[in-house]
């Protein structure tokens, strides 16, 4: 394969071409930057992504008409997104500051301690198709901030809005070598994580190849590791007393970008005996969802999942459901069969004995019906994902005996699961992370803190042990 070819999921026409790119010739390119890169005053980095973040602004309806065609999601969620790669940038500031601000503490006889970061040199990004402008983004700017040169690997099936990302940056004024851009498939994203150049990998994507990142990063100790990966995240609905907001919450939880998103609701828990009404709205809700291309009018909530592969695969997972027990209570429809548009879809899997712990990534909401609250907590906890969850309703009591039980990175209340603010961190824990939360936190993994001792002058003296002279 001499190519990676993007095509636009709703029509099957090619929206990019590139050739594949070359690692080593990649790491080397920014090897031989980053020094230069990382000498340059803090203030200046910084004024290089502000510049960045007004170019992005004035290219925002080219880039999100991109971001669109590229992923077939709604115009209105595309410029959602390029609204969050502009913000992501005096977040990251801030955070830089907050999270690896310098210190100088005075000590007796004028010695001080200091504490300074340093960037780690040369990092890894690995991004995602679903938000392929915004993810990668939030690791790369606040890695430019700390002084790191970054060679990043756009998902195959987006590599197009990697490749604008990227210019935006050099057009800031961000150096060649200090962020290249590596168009490829799987292959190259493995020769790219297991590179000796490399100080570190951030990456984004399935739990499977997170672990087996992890795996290969085991007895590489002196390179850091992010992982952010997915989640079979929980939603629980009690006592409401706003049916209508809680079955709206719920909706948007669980289909946004087509249900493409890692903190996307996945498993819906009611008590048993008292989820008709709720359930009955959610239905409803989920059917007056409008299916479209990105510029269809009237405006889409939803559009296809990204490729024809990943329909047929969450067509099979739907009909396993069915097989195993599950009770369809909206089926997973296919319109076209030869393009990626599905249907909302909601399905009852409380007789499934043993339900499979996967995050099916899409428009698929599985519905489970518990006796009492404790089963609620443990069946909202019965995953090796740890990524979000939500309580819709119940009382404050109610929310802390949830939140205090509840294992996962996101826990909110009377919001949906893909509500994470960015000026918070955001990460999991189970197979959703290696607790290395990004957003806010981010700065963390992109500088390393060096703790000094220092005086002006030294000062010495051994008072025990010594014979006498």
């Amino acid at each position: 394969m001499n190519d990676i070819i993007s095509r636009d999921p709703c029509t099957g026409d090619i929206v990019w071409q590139g050739a594949v790119g070359d690692v080593d010739t990649e790491i080397a390119a920014a090897r031989a930057a980053w020094s230069d890169w990382a000498a340059r005053p803090l203030v200046v980095r910084i004024e290089t992504l502000r510049r960045f973040a007004n170019i992005v602004r004035g290219k925002g309806d080219e880039f999100a008409t991109l971001i669109a065609r590229e992923t077939g999601k709604p115009m209105w969620e595309a410029r959602a997104e390029v609204e969050m790669v502009i913000g992501k940038v005096e977040i990251s500031i801030a955070a830089y500051s907050d999270r690896t601000a310098q210190k100088r503490l005075e000590g007796a006889l004028g010695v001080r301690t200091a504490l300074r970061h340093k960037p780690y040199g040369l990092l890894g990004v690995l991004g995602p198709f679903n938000l392929p402008a915004h993810i990668p983004n939030g690791h790369i700017v606040p890695a430019l901030i700390a002084g790191n040169a970054v060679v990043f690997k756009p998902s195959e099936k987006a590599p197009a809005t990697g490749a604008y990302l990227v210019q935006c940056y050099r057009e800031a004024g961000v150096p060649e070598g200090a962020i290249r851009v590596l168009i490829g498939g799987p292959r190259e994203g493995a020769a790219l994580a297991v590179h000796q150049g490399l100080d570190g990998l951030f990456f984004t994507g399935s739990a499977r190849t997170g672990m087996a990142l992890h795996r290969q990063f085991a007895e590489n100790p002196n390179r850091i590791l992010a992982l952010e990966m997915g989640g079979n995240n929980p939603i629980v609905a009690w006592d409401t007393t706003d049916v209508y907001s809680a079955a709206v919450t719920v909706v948007q939880s669980a289909f946004l970008t087509a249900g493409q998103r890692c903190t996307a609701a996945r498993r819906l828990i009611l008590r048993d005996g008292a989820h008709e009404q709720i359930l009955d709205q959610v239905i409803k809700l989920a059917e007056r969802l409008i299916l479209g291309a990105p510029d269809d009018k009237p405006p889409p909530f939803l559009g296809p999942v990204i490729d024809n592969a990943a329909a047929d695969a969450l067509q099979e997972g739907f009909l396993d459901l069915v097989l195993k027990g599950g009770r369809a209570l909206k089926h997973l429809e296919r319109p076209e069969q030869d393009k990626p548009f599905l249907t909302p879809a909601i399905i009852d899997v409380t007789g499934i004995a043993n339900r499979p712990d996967t995050e099916m990534f899409g428009p698929i909401l599985q519905v489970i019906r518990v006796p009492d609250f404790d089963a609620a907590l443990i069946e909202a906890n019965n995953t090796r994902f740890g990524l979000s969850a939500a309580l819709i309703g119940g009382s404050p009591q109610l929310y802390d005996r949830f939140w205090a039980n509840i294992r996962a990175g996101v826990i909110n209340w009377n919001r949906p699961t893909t509500g994470a603010p960015f000026t918070a961190p955001f990460g999991g824990v189970g197979f959703s992370g290696n607790h290395r939360p990004g957003a806010y936190y981010a700065a963390d993994h992109c500088a390393y803190p060096v703790a000094s001792s220092e005086t002006e002058q030294a000062r010495a003296s051994i008072g025990i042990g010594l014979r006498d002279g």
